[in-house]
């Protein structure tokens, strides 16, 4: 019988890590991977549970809630939303054009 071999994600959830965490660990050549068909990154089972008795995985970073000045929420509320606005003056500048004449 064929052995199944782990998926990056699958990979991700037994170590408790992200995907990306787990390519950086295959690009550093902390852990073993096998390309399949030249693309898809695969893992052993047997690979993964000897790693993961050695791998301590960075402690959780805790996100840290910045506050911005309104400045920088006003401008970035401009920088996504331009076409927009642009787009409602557009429409109401031809609305007072049409309406004027009446």
């Amino acid at each position: 019988m064929a052995e199944r071999l782990l998926t990056v994600r699958d990979v991700s959830l037994i170590l408790g890590v992200s995907e990306k965490e787990v390519m950086d660990l295959v690009e550093t050549k902390q852990l073993a991977a096998y390309k399949v068909g030249g693309v898809y990154i695969r893992f052993k089972q047997e690979q993964i549970t000897e790693f993961r008795k050695s791998f301590k995985p960075a402690s959780k970073k805790t996100i840290v809630s910045q506050k911005y000045a309104l400045k920088d929420r006003v401008s970035d509320f401009f920088y996504f939303n331009d076409f927009y606005i642009l787009s409602i003056l557009i429409i109401a500048l031809i609305l007072v054009i049409i309406f004027q004449e009446y």
